[in-house]
């Protein structure tokens, strides 16, 4: 609702729906109420609007974007009512005001905001634009570049660039309700037409349409496939060559198409998915209601190479003490410069004013060669090479070193968590926190719980995963847990389409143009060949384990492909040696080039094996690298190893490049519909019987033949599954 007090001269409103004021019908109406009942009192001489509880308002709330029975009251007329108040109305922003919270302050005649709150336009985040009139009115308070910006990256900005900017005509760091009462008094009387922002024009530039033209470049090159930013600029564009009526007629037509397209639905799935990922539950019973965290007052992570020099970087920005251990002095000297140096970089891209990071402070940060260090940690992340023996030695020492209580992490990508366990003598406290690289920017953390993981164990790792600013989603113990396990089928599809007749190029164009932002061998040749090569030598699929005899292309009765095997024997493992699926300018070099040495490997291949290559439409390269990935994903929700499909499509969003438009593949799948999904499977399961993941899962069988249900009604069919299948 909306409150509504005086004080003396000024009439107060403020708004009341925790946790955040987000602006529902009923606050909408009661804002209204407040507004005419100030314009009715003639002992009222101005009117101040706030938000309970020190926030703002965080905008319109994002179910009620896609609700059919939207409230008929809309967000735009009551912009304008405040803006056309007789008496001058003053914002007290403090916390946030975010989206249609700040579109309400723009209507607002003056702006006060405290020194920590943020303002921002975020709707182009999930799929939308401003609706209530703020792309015409954010341009004409702050001029073009710096409103287009904002409209159409979402992002937040601090009070003090509000200010800067012309966004808030003050900044407080006292009571800014009591401060802006202060103004409301001091303007009483004044004119308010100069402060009707939807009279004012839009500040001119020396050459508008240049500045335009080179912005729709820029801002088409950063969306990426999202119509949204698009759309943004389109709204902004109007406000630079309309009448602020008419401006705001397009701003509505354009908002319209957005509402209706598809990519609206998937960005605020997407967005919901990523709250829904927080609730975590087992099949045992363990869940994120009954589970309490540890706290964690300091951490250890030991290994300094990539992965533990990022994950170090990430407890440090987190505020969290680490202790940073290596094997010998020489991998620690290296490993200590690596990590101060990206310290370094991440103390300047920090905002001015927010709290520095102290990573010179050895209470802070300590680097050592010595075990017992890690006696005292609440919290230990071992980041050392995928190999099972050499964790299981580490996990070994650490039960014997560690306080009962140490919570004990272990970055793997694909090892199984209950034997690291075993190693141990306590198996409740040991838990997979699978980090992407590079870990102190990837936000995805996959959280994997072991046969004996304790639910507090499971809880703290979430928390730490929070702390950290990372969405943590958790997910059972199977080889390559949730992400890699999906991965696996469709990479493996990609290599196989090389053998039939496609290139490297092809594949990669294809699934670029889907949306993802790199395909998979261009990602192949940045991750390094060499990891899955390790990976398959430990498994037996390749190298001098593999029995003589076994052919070339098969493995325990199933399609296989030696080519990766044969370009990693050839020392060619990606940008790290300048040669891979591409070669590259030098060895770390970055511009993937097609390379003629690999397609004439790949036409000596395809002779010395009998194979026939042929033309392989985009569709089909689509098809068979997304459908046997999403197949997996089926797999895994039947097996219980995510407790639904919208941590899988988190995952995929933040850990696997999936364009965030399209709303993971699991929502992908359901856009699709899961009959064609199931059709197009059967089709390549028929023409390569010797490829298991192509074979449809029977999870994806039943929710087809049961009528294609909405996904979030999938896992209400596990339970009757077993039984009927």
């Amino acid at each position: 609702m909306a409150q509504y007090a005086r004080s003396p001269a000024v009439a107060v409103i403020r708004l009341r729906n925790p946790p955040v004021n987000t602006l529902s019908f009923a606050v909408l109406q009661a804002l209204e109420d407040g507004l005419e009942k100030a314009d009715a009192d003639p002992s009222v001489k101005a009117v101040m609007i706030c938000g309970e509880n020190g926030k703002f308002s965080a905008g319109a709330d994002i179910r009620g974007f896609s609700s059919p029975n939207r409230p008929v009251k809309s967000l735009a007329a009551l912009v304008s009512l405040i803006e056309s108040s007789k008496k001058p109305v003053v914002a007290a922003i403090e916390g946030i005001a975010l989206g249609g919270g700040l579109e309400v302050a723009l209507g607002c005649h003056y702006r006060v905001a405290h020194v920590k709150a943020r303002m921002g336009l975020p709707e182009v985040t999930l799929g939308l634009l401003p609706g209530a009139e703020g792309t015409q009115r954010l341009p004409r308070l702050i001029g073009v570049p710096a409103a287009l910006d904002m409209i159409t990256t979402g992002k937040h900005i601090p009070a003090t660039e509000a200010l800067k900017l012309g966004l808030v005509d003050e900044v407080v760091e006292e009571n800014t309700v009591e401060a802006a009462i202060r103004l409301a008094n001091k303007v009483i009387g004044q004119p308010l037409g100069p402060r009707r922002l939807s009279l004012k024009p839009v500040p001119k530039l020396p050459d508008m349409e240049a500045f335009l033209s080179q912005a729709r470049v820029r801002v088409k090159k950063q969306a990426q496939g999202c119509l949204a930013p698009e759309l943004c600029f389109q709204a902004v564009r109007a406000a630079t060559q309309m009448p602020f009526a008419d401006g705001v007629r397009r701003e509505r037509e354009l908002f319209m198409v957005l509402l209706s397209s598809g990519q609206a639905r998937a960005l605020q799935y997407a967005f919901l998915a990523e709250r829904a990922a927080q609730k975590w539950t087992t099949p045992g019973g363990a869940s994120w209601s009954s589970a309490t965290p540890q706290p964690v007052r300091s951490a250890a992570v030991i290994g300094l190479g990539t992965m533990g020099r990022g994950i170090v970087t990430s407890l440090v920005k987190a505020n969290i003490p680490v202790v940073a251990l290596e094997q010998d002095l020489e991998y620690l000297n290296t490993g200590r410069k690596a990590v101060m140096l990206l310290l370094e970089r991440e103390a300047m891209k920090m905002e001015v004013g927010a709290q520095t990071l102290d990573f010179h402070n050895p209470a802070r940060l300590q680097f050592t060669v010595d075990f017992d260090s890690l006696r005292d940690v609440d919290l230990v992340i071992e980041a050392v090479f995928e190999n099972m023996a050499l964790k299981k030695e580490i996990f070994h020492k650490l039960s014997r070193i560690c306080k009962p209580g140490a919570l004990l992490c272990t970055n793997t990508s694909a090892l199984n968590i209950d034997e690291i366990a075993s190693a141990t003598s306590r198996p409740q406290q040991v838990i997979g926190t699978h980090f992407f690289s590079p870990a102190h920017v990837m936000r995805l953390l996959e959280i994997i719980y072991g046969r004996h993981t304790s639910p507090t164990a499971i809880a703290t790792a979430v928390q730490l995963a929070k702390a950290l600013k990372k969405v943590g989603v958790v997910v059972g113990n199977c080889f390559g847990f949730v992400g890699n396990r999906m991965m696996f089928p469709y990479v493996q599809q990609a290599v196989f389409l090389l053998e039939e007749g496609s290139r490297p190029e092809a594949v990669d164009r294809v699934l670029e143009d889907f949306g993802f932002k790199i395909g998979p061998f261009r990602m192949s040749d940045l991750a390094g060949l060499d990891v899955g090569w390790r990976s398959r030598q430990g498994q037996g699929l390749t190298g001098p384990s593999v029995p003589a005899g076994t052919p070339a292309r098969q493995r325990q009765g199933q399609r296989y492909s030696p080519l990766p095997d044969l370009l990693c024997e050839s020392g060619r493992f990606g940008q790290k040696t300048g040669k891979g699926w591409y070669q590259y300018e030098k060895a770390g070099g970055r511009t993937a080039t097609p390379d003629p040495w690999l397609h004439s490997l790949l036409a000596q291949y395809r002779d010395t094996h009998g194979i026939e290559p042929r033309f392989i439409d985009q569709e089909e390269i689509l098809e068979r690298c997304l459908f046997s990935l999403i197949n997996e994903g089926f797999a895994i929700l039947a097996e219980g190893i995510a407790s639904g499909p919208e941590h899988l499509d988190v995952i995929y969003i933040n850990g696997y490049g999936w364009p965030k438009h399209k709303g993971g593949p699991m929502f992908y799948a359901s856009t699709v519909g899961l009959p064609r999904v199931l059709a197009k499977l059967h089709k390549y399961s028929e023409a390569h019987p010797d490829v298991p993941g192509l074979q449809p899962s029977a999870f994806l069988k039943k929710l087809a033949a049961v009528g294609n249900p909405p996904i979030k009604e999938w896992m209400s069919y596990l339970s009757q599954q077993s039984s009927r299948l």
